[in-house]
């Protein structure tokens, strides 16, 4: 069968003069044997087709280049597990890198805020010491934050300081007394307020990382380090209930970190810092903190984290 012509032999020229297609010149001998594809052919395809070409011209100089560099000896060599390690510990030893437990402050830190209840009658808050001068940290962009009850309570006014400086006045919006937990709302919010992410205590183990961050004494913000040292623990007082499922952690925590968040190294908060543990009237730490979780915490605002 013969095969259908891919593009016209007729010269331009021949069509021009209004020659007939008998009398073009007669295909080159070989042409015939060759049917469609000969030599005028495929300079008339390359023609009609360059990106073909290039595309070819480019493969064929790849591998002479490849074949020029194997030849020299200069192919690339791949990179083993020991190269990257290798790299890997030069890294370690030679750069200042933060540690785990500022690289988790670092992502708190636009977060958490210093709460300070005042009263009416006076502004000294140096006379307010005892009554729950705390922290608190931001979970929603309209400005929900979450502290201890035993902060805020029975304040006339409450004042939150945000990270940037810029103060509001806030509004208890909710409470959980068997966690001594407050849900407040300040006011005014800063243009780039960024609230923290919630984790899950679910997943602490004794001896993990922890990281709590507020304002002891009104000093800060301060950063704290430790680890978990228990799970589900209860703590009470003679003025207070018992609270139960707690964090017990050994980061250091004195009056004034009450409401701040504890953090796990990824810098989500994993619990609000709720109480020390000291036998003694200094009420100052001596090793034991607790911290109510997130999840407790989470149904202070009516939903879960999760």
């Amino acid at each position: 069968m013969k095969r259908a012509a891919l593009y016209s032999r007729k010269s331009t020229a021949a069509r021009a003069e209004g020659v007939s297609q008998a009398s073009v010149a007669a295909p080159h001998p070989g042409a015939e044997r060759h049917g469609s594809f000969g030599i005028q052919s495929i300079r008339e395809g390359f023609a009609r087709w360059p990106l073909g070409v290039a595309f070819l011209l480019c493969a064929l100089l790849a591998a002479s280049l490849a074949w020029a560099f194997t030849r020299q000896g200069a192919a690339p060599q791949r990179l083993t597990q020991d190269d990257i390690n290798a790299a890997v510990l030069h890294a370690l030893n030679t750069q200042d890198l933060p540690s785990r437990a500022a690289r988790a402050a670092q992502l708190i830190a636009p977060s958490v805020v210093r709460v300070r209840p005042q009263d009416e009658s006076t502004q000294d808050i140096s006379k307010l010491q005892d009554s729950g001068v705390g922290s608190g940290v931001v979970i929603s962009e309209d400005g929900v934050i979450l502290t201890n009850l035993h902060v805020v309570q029975g304040a006339k006014r409450i004042k939150v300081t945000f990270a940037d400086g810029m103060e509001s006045e806030a509004q208890v919006i909710g409470v959980q007394p068997e966690n001594d937990l407050a849900v407040i709302k300040a006011l005014r919010l800063p243009d780039d307020l960024q609230p923290a992410v919630l984790g899950s205590s679910q997943s602490l183990q004794p001896g993990d990382e922890v990281v709590a961050v507020g304002f002891p004494f009104g000093i800060g913000p301060s950063v704290s380090a430790g680890v978990v040292s228990g799970l589900n623990r209860q703590f009470g007082s003679h003025d207070k209930p018992v609270m139960r499922g707690l964090i017990q952690a050994d980061a250091a925590a004195n009056p004034g970190n009450s409401g701040g968040p504890l953090i796990n190294m990824s810098g989500e908060v994993v619990g609000i810092v709720t109480a020390i543990l000291n036998p003694g009237s200094a009420r100052t730490f001596i090793g034991i903190m607790f911290a109510a979780t997130i999840e407790s915490a989470g149904g202070g605002v009516g939903m879960s984290p999760f």
